[in-house]
């Protein structure tokens, strides 16, 4: 990825804490001297992203699609890639994507039953052959998860918030599946409690990349 640049990501079913977790670490990054870029998918990226994402989130869009949903978030990440992954990673920056390619694996894949051999297909194709350095999966029950995805401000995008339980379980099932699989590039995180106890969890994780991070509870005024 030259000048070390690279694309970090946060995994897990709703509600697991993905959005503050990617903020706190991005908060310890910067302290730490690095150039942080902070993103997400699906539909980062300018207007087109938006727009994608607004089709992706909708329930009546995609519970219409068959294989088109895989496709379609291909189409999305592909074009966050080429307008503002790939740049940051080329100018130095860390990227911090909330979800990427594991969401499609575990989501469409385990949860929906879409083709994993597709997904796998397509993802093999430049740019969407670019792969996260490591990826931090947040693990939570998924009971939690969705009291917790409740109580998100009104307005915010449903997504996949009023899908069953047995559905988040496929699809929580999916993700220990990838981080067995990918054991060196996945860390899984144990999601449950305070924000800043995950966080802490997390710093302790990427110490082999960053040996000069703390929790950002240690870093001074």
């Amino acid at each position: 990825m030259g000048n070390d640049g690279m694309l970090l990501t946060f995994e897990g079913i709703e509600g697991a804490g993905k959005t503050t977790q990617a903020a706190l670490l991005a908060r310890a990054l910067r302290a730490s001297g690095c150039v942080v870029t902070v993103t997400r998918e699906p539909g980062g990226g300018g207007k087109v992203g938006s727009t994608l994402r607004r089709l992706l989130k909708d329930p009546e869009v995609w519970r219409s699609l068959e294989l088109a949903e895989i496709y379609l978030y291909a189409a999305a990440r592909a074009h966050h890639l080429e307008s503002l992954i790939l740049p940051a990673i080329a100018r130095g920056e860390i990227v911090i994507c909330d979800r990427y390619l594991d969401s499609t694996r575990a989501y469409q894949g385990s949860g929906r039953g879409r083709s994993a051999e597709l997904i796998e297909e397509l993802h093999l194709l430049p740019p969407l052959d670019t792969r996260p350095l490591r990826t931090l999966l947040l693990d939570l029950a998924p009971r939690v998860g969705l009291e917790r995805a409740a109580e998100r401000e009104i307005g915010e995008e449903a997504g996949y918030d009023d899908e069953s339980y047995s559905f988040f379980e496929k699809v929580r099932r999916g993700f220990e599946v990838i981080a067995e699989r990918e054991p060196e590039r996945v860390r899984l995180v144990e999601a449950a409690g305070e924000p800043l106890a995950v966080h802490r969890r997390i710093v302790g994780l990427l110490l082999d990349l960053f040996p000069r991070l703390v929790p950002v509870d240690s870093l001074g005024d």
